[in-house]
Parts: structure tokens; sequence; C-alpha cells
């Protein structure tokens, strides 16, 4: 058994309108699946990716109207970055951000790679990282944009950084349990970031992991992250997860059907939590692969319910 790298990182929003505007018309993302959260039917739950959500590619948001803003702190997921393909590609976006009023810094070096670390407009602490040296696994796909060549849109996922009270814990099931395996260290404003790779290898499979025990634990809110989660190749292998977290002595979810993949959730020593999802059966199951998100989707669970789900949710315009 081997993740494959990370499958898709989900976020929380207080205005699906809002974040739709940013993630589309800003960062020119493609939004693959407008659902529901299947636990809370009420609410949106909007996923971007590529032009066919590949895993690896996928940013999703859960909506929870009315939601106070995160209170950033130790353990959390507290920064996501997404790939561009060159060192080029980063500047194009740092005259973007200007242009627009986006809240960015200045580019930068981590760990032998560009980044430009910028907010979105609920404070969402996001970074493009230039992926002049790895290109993924290949399976994303490029969208026609109006305003963004070809050359400069974002690829997928890149690391995803933890910052947490006690690095051991953290450290020890990503590569005792996880089959993670350190690839080295760098130092940002002063506190050392430990950096976990998987499968084979590249920007797309990085955990990056600091230690803060100078910080409160974080509040959870709008612009925070809920949850990442890592790639499974099979539900057969799934399940062999399960088995396998679960004799470690980790209480876990179980086997979860969430229609477009399988999952499994568990929260690491730190209380971050982590899903294991399979790569399929993907989000073609129940919509043409060329009009992906131009419509509600509901799985087929929910399907007998869909009158009374629409009745709830706020209309969202994705044209």
């Amino acid at each position: 058994m081997k993740l494959k790298g990370i499958h898709h990182v989900s976020s929380l929003t207080a205005n699906a309108e809002k974040n739709l505007e940013f993630y589309r018309k800003v960062l020119g993302l493609h939004l693959v699946k407008k659902t529901v959260n299947q636990d809370n039917t009420s609410y949106y739950h909007l996923f971007y990716g590529d032009e066919q959500g590949n895993p690896g590619t996928e940013l999703t948001f859960f909506e929870i109207p009315n939601l106070a803003e995160n209170h950033a702190g130790t353990n959390s997921i507290s920064n996501v970055s997404l790939r561009v393909a060159s060192d080029k590609a980063l500047s194009f976006w740092k005259h973007r951000f200007t242009h627009l009023g986006v809240d960015h810094s200045a580019i930068s070096e981590r760990f032998g790679h560009k980044i430009l670390p910028f907010r979105d407009s609920e404070g969402h602490r996001m970074t493009l990282v230039s992926d002049h040296s790895n290109q993924g696994d290949g399976s994303e796909q490029m969208w026609d944009s109006i305003d963004i060549k070809k050359e400069f849109q974002i690829l997928g996922l890149g690391p995803v950084k933890l910052t947490v009270r006690y690095l051991e814990p953290t450290t020890q099931v990503l590569t005792e349990l996880m089959g993670y395996r350190e690839a080295g260290q760098y130092s940002l404003d002063g506190f050392e970031t430990h950096v976990f790779e998987t499968h084979e290898g590249g920007l797309d499979t990085e955990i990056h992991v600091e230690q803060r025990k100078d910080l409160p634990e974080e509040r959870q809110g709008r612009g925070g992250v809920h949850h990442v989660a890592f790639r499974v190749e099979t539900e057969e292998e799934l399940k062999k997860w399960v088995e396998h977290i679960e004799q470690d002595g980790f209480e876990t979810s179980g086997f979860v059907d969430r229609f477009y993949f399988r999952s499994l959730y568990f929260r690491e020593p730190n209380g971050i939590l982590y899903e294991l999802a399979t790569d399929g059966p993907g989000f073609d199951t129940d919509e043409d692969p060329d009009h992906l998100g131009e419509t509600l989707s509901l799985p087929t669970f929910l399907e007998p319910q869909r009158e009374e789900i629409e009745r709830k949710l706020k209309p969202l315009s994705t044209s």
C-alpha cells in the first residue's frame, strides 16, 4: 500500500458566491462540481480543479454562512500551495494580483522553488509555487481561460503545510503509519520546517511540518482549512488502509462512500483531520465531462431529497 500524494484539500467559506467569484475569475480555476455538504445538505460544497477534476488538482470549500473568521494558530493546516509551471508564471501572477488588489507578498524562495504567498478574499493562506523541476504525475488537464494564458494557468495542488505543537507524533504518523519519508528541511522566519514526500516525490506529494509551541491553538473559521486528503489508488486498497490505521490504535470513520470517491477519515495526534480518498469513480459519474459544475449535482442517495435540498439553498449562478 502506497499513498500517491495529495488528493484534495477542503477549506471553509462563509459565502459560496464570493468564493466562486475569486477562484474562478481571479485564479481561473474550473468549477468541476457544485454539490452540497453530505453531512449538512443545507449548504454548498464546491469543488475546483483542472478540467476534469483529476485527483491532485482539487481544492474544495464547505459553505457555512455567518461563520466567524479563522484565527490562525498551531495544530492546523496553515498553508495550501498551488502549482504553476514556471518562475515566469509567478511574475504573471504577481502582476495580476497587484492589478486585482489581491493581498500578496513578494516572490521568494522555499526549499529550492520560487514561491508567491497570497490570501484569498476571506484570508485563506495560500502560496503559488513554481513547478519548474516537477510536472506532477501528468494527469492535469489545462483548460481555456479568457485572460490567463495556458502557460500561466494553475496546474494543481502543491505542498500542504501543517503547523503543530509537537513535531514528533505528526512525523511518526507520516513516516511509520503512512509511508512518507523525510526529504529535507528549510528555515522560514526563524522556524524550522520539515519536508516529507511519498510515492515518486514531487511538489504534489509534499507535506511540510513546522513545530510552533509559541502559538495558541487555531480557532477554525472562514478562510481556514478543514482537512487534507491523500490519494489511494483503489477501493480495495482503501479498505486495507482502514484496517491498517485502526490496528495502529486510531479511531477512524471507517469506509465512507462519497459517491465521487471513497474515503476514510482520522485525526493525527495533534488533532489535524486527515482523509484518504480513492482516485475514482470521478466527477463525470453523474455529469457530462464537458459540462462539469454547471448544475447542482447530488449523489444517488440524496437524489430523492432534491426538491427539499434545492428549496433550502440560495441560488448560485455558475455561468
